[in-house]
């Protein structure tokens, strides 16, 4: 850039400012107002200053601000545009000793922004009096001064200035001094005290002016000062002491510092003359560590410990001296007065440490003395024991006491007692000591054992190992040592007829029972046993408790089945009609647990089945049922495995197998064989094929028998019949009845025998009825040797078969078989007792 360049953009520049200037600054405002105006007062009105409306003032949000943080004296009122003030204002506070006094502010308003400066000028009043530095000006002026001396006075000050500072002094009128006033070179004045005639102690010893300041402020204001002037003489006289003996009385124990008495010697003379100083001439070496004396006052002080009971009075030469040596004595005495400051002293002469808890109410365990160095009153004592204690002092001689029992004594309520006894003088105040003295009561044995429970519970499960705890008793005996030594042991007894020490033991010691051998809860639940504790006393004494020992059961014994029951290899199979709907009863399992309680809840499951959706088991009754209706499609041999689980923990199970054949009719039913799932079954299934033979034999033999007797004797039909065996009515179908004479079926059945090997009893099963469509009716004798209606109908029936299908006959038949049957069975080698009694209990 160019110098012509750079002067064109400074002379821009300088224009745009005074633009600026002319634009937000248009003018200063300036007012005079004395100070201590009072608050709410008017300066002047800025609106009608400015030229301005009063409520543009308020539009433009004029305000008025201060430089810094000045305080604010000043407001604005907005409405009427007048400056009025806001606070006292105090010159002398503002602007101090200044020729002027400015207060600079600055009015502001907005839209469009306008500064305009405030000056205001405040005057000063005349609100403040001339004061001294000090109010008392004092002077040492000796009697040979000369006349015309002067004396500097202090300059007095005025917070105000100009006229209202200060103008003038004056002084009081008197017959030695005058005043001459003076200017300083920056204008103060100040005042000089001028000697006029001289002074003379002996007729006055002392001058006393008033020296007066003014301002020249209307009203004119004032303030004072007293001018003091003390006349020195010269040293003419000896010290004199106001007393020719001091005698005083100084308890003992008094505190360091105390004062005990003071001396007073006076001097006539004035100033160093006259000056007394004190000292001790004449004092022991005991007395120089207990008492001080203060060289200017006088005082005697007590410096150490003061104590009646080693010296009872102090003599002491007090020198009092002025300042020029002139020196005269005088005697103190100091006598010590006594003061409780001695508690009693408590001293065991003689004590007995250990009592016996047996010991005899009176008797005396110890001797004690109370001792007090104090004096008359100070030292009379009295002793007393606190609290409930069975003991009390008995006076003897002077201060002694005897300490007796006055109760019976238990140690095993109270082992030791803690003997606090007090001592306490006759003094003001009473001063006081105690001491505490311990006794322990010996231990006699005359406490049994106490168990802590009146008796005790154990519970023990079964199967426990040898040697285990079963419990733990506990007996205390409060007596101690030996006394209180406690050992246990079991009071002989039986338990189902056994020693009980095969059961249980006991630790003498610890009193904790052990198991001598394992429990069975299916042998017995509970029993009781005598703990006796005997302590080792001399004599022993002893307590029993009784302890009840509870077994309490596991889960050790598996489910038992109880139906169907498999004995040895054989099995049980239940017929299930096809017309069987769905949740028909078809068969129920029984099975019992030896244990108690959940360990005995028994539940039942099918595990295994031939046709899984077909039956249901009731989990806790056992009943087996349909699941659905039975279907011409379902297999007629069903197997089912069972399994029941009981609840303990952890839970033991069993299982039985059923067989299940749906069948309405035996004839339907194929080889029984075919059931079992045993591969030796074969044995017994060939034992009944030879008996299944050996009826059918019998049988062709019985219908041939028949046929010869009809053809040889039709006219004797009866004489088949004389010679057999009357049938026991125990083999008669359960529905068989007489009816007064003449027996009668209820209904016509045919009846087919179902026999298995694995139930102790047979069923006899109703397999199908015939109506009387299929087969008439026939009519029964009672007698059993009647036959009649067997051989007629014999006689009107042509074939075996028809015969077979008569009811009756068929009865006598079947239990003719029957009873065969059986008695192969009997003499086989097979374990089929049960199903022979099953047979032999249903007929």
């Amino acid at each position: 850039m160019t110098p012509t360049q750079l002067f064109y953009s400074k002379w821009i520049l300088w224009m745009a400012s005074c633009f600026i200037c002319l634009r937000f600054c248009h003018g200063d405002l300036s007012f005079t107002i004395p100070e201590e105006m009072k608050r709410g007062a008017v300066v002047g009105n800025l609106a009608k200053d400015l030229g301005l409306d009063a409520k543009t003032l308020s539009l433009r949000k004029a305000r008025i601000d201060s430089e810094g943080n000045r305080k604010r004296v000043c407001e604005i009122n907005l409405q009427t545009g007048d400056l009025v003030i806001a606070e006292r204002i105090d010159r002398e506070q503002l602007c101090g000793s200044k020729a002027s006094c400015f207060i600079k502010y600055e009015l502001v308003l907005e839209n469009p922004l306008e500064l305009h400066r405030i000056t205001l000028q405040v005057q000063d009043v005349n609100d403040n009096s001339p004061h001294f530095t000090k109010d008392e000006i004092n002077f040492e002026i000796r009697e040979s001064a000369d006349k015309g001396a002067r004396f500097p006075l202090d300059e007095a000050h005025d917070d105000d200035i100009g006229r209202n500072g200060v103008q003038g002094y004056s002084l009081e009128k008197n017959d030695h001094f005058t005043l001459a006033v003076l200017s300083n070179p920056d204008g103060g004045k100040y005042g000089e005290l001028v000697l006029d005639k001289e002074l003379d102690r002996e007729q006055q010893q002392e001058v006393t002016l008033l020296l007066t300041a003014v301002d020249g402020g209307a009203p004119q204001r004032s303030g004072t000062a007293t001018i003091h002037v003390t006349v020195l003489d010269a040293n003419d006289n000896l010290p004199v002491f106001s007393q020719p003996l001091y005698q005083v009385t100084l308890p003992e124990n008094s505190p360091p510092g105390a004062v005990v008495v003071r001396v007073t010697a006076t001097d006539a003379d004035e100033g160093p003359n006259g000056d007394v100083t004190y000292d001790f001439s004449r004092i022991s070496k005991e007395a120089s560590h207990l008492f001080s004396i203060d060289k200017l006052s006088g005082e005697i002080k007590v410096m150490g410990p003061i104590d009646f009971e080693e010296e009872s009075s102090y003599e002491l030469r007090v020198q009092a001296k002025d300042g020029a040596g002139l020196a005269s004595n005088v005697k103190v005495v100091i006598d010590i007065t006594d003061v409780n400051d001695n508690a009693p002293v408590i001293l065991v002469k003689s004590l007995t440490d250990q009592i016996p808890e047996n010991t005899e109410p009176g008797t005396e365990v110890g001797i004690i003395n109370v001792q007090d160095k104090d004096t008359e009153g100070n030292g009379q004592v009295r002793c007393a024991i606190l609290g409930n204690v069975p003991f009390k002092l008995n006076p003897s001689i002077k201060n002694y006491f005897s300490l007796v029992t006055t109760a019976a004594l238990d140690r095993e309520a109270i082992d030791s007692y803690n003997i606090t006894i007090t001592a306490s003088d006759d003094g003001s105040p009473p001063l006081s000591s105690s001491k505490t003295i311990h006794l322990s009561v010996s231990d006699v044995n005359d406490n049994p054992p106490v168990f802590e429970e009146q008796s005790y519970s154990a519970y023990v499960s079964e199967n426990n190992k040898p040697g285990s705890s079963v419990c733990s008793v506990s007996a205390r005996d409060p007596d101690w040592r030996q006394n209180g030594t406690v050992f246990y042991s079991l009071l002989p007894s039986e338990v189902n007829g056994v020693a009980l020490s095969s059961y249980l033991s006991i630790n003498g010691d610890t009193g904790v029972i052990h198991a001598v051998r394992a429990f069975d809860y299916e042998q017995f639940r509970s029993f009781k046993v005598q703990v006796v504790a005997r302590d080792n006393g001399s004599p022993p004494l002893s307590s029993n408790v009784t302890v009840s020992v509870f077994i309490t059961d596991e889960n050790d014994n598996s489910p038992q089945i109880l139906y169907p029951t498999p004995e040895g290899n054989s099995f049980m199979t239940e017929m299930v009609p096809k017309a069987a709907l769905s949740g028909s009863l078809l068969s129920k399992v029984i099975a019992v647990d030896a244990d108690s309680g959940q360990n005995a809840w028994l539940s039942y499951q099918i595990v295994k089945s031939t046709d899984p959706g077909l039956f249901t088991i009731g989990l806790h009754s056992g009943e087996i049922r349909a699941q659905r209706d039975i279907s011409e499609s379902d297999s007629m041999k069903q197997n089912l495995v069972i399994s029941v689980k009981d609840n303990g923990q952890p839970s033991l199970s069993t299982t039985c197998a059923v067989y299940l054949v749906i069948s309405d009719n035996l004839a339907e039913v194929p080889e029984l064989k075919d059931m079992s799932y045993e591969e030796n079954n074969s044995k017994l299934t060939s034992y009944l094929i030879i008996a299944l033979v050996s009826v059918s034999t019998f049988f062709l033999t019985f219908i041939i028998l028949i046929i010869a007797v009809r053809l040889c004797h039709r006219r004797k039909p009866r004489l088949l019949f004389d010679g057999a065996v009357a049938i026991p009515s125990a083999y008669l179908p359960p529905n068989y009845a007489d009816v007064d004479g003449t027996g009668t079926l209820r209904s016509t059945y045919n009846y087919d025998a179902y026999m298995t090997t694995g139930s102790r009893t047979s069923d006899f099963k109703f397999v199908t009825s015939y109506n009387d469509n299929t087969m008439p009716a026939g009519t029964l004798k009672k007698s059993p040797n009647d036959n009649s209606n067997c051989l007629d109908f014999f006689e009107e029936t042509s074939t075996c078969s028809t015969l077979v299908m008569n009811s009756h006959c068929l009865l006598i038949f079947c239990g003719f078989s029957t009873s065969l049957i059986y008695g192969v069975l009997k003499m086989s080698s097979l374990n089929v007792p049960a199903l022979a009694n099953l047979i032999q209990d249903y007929y």
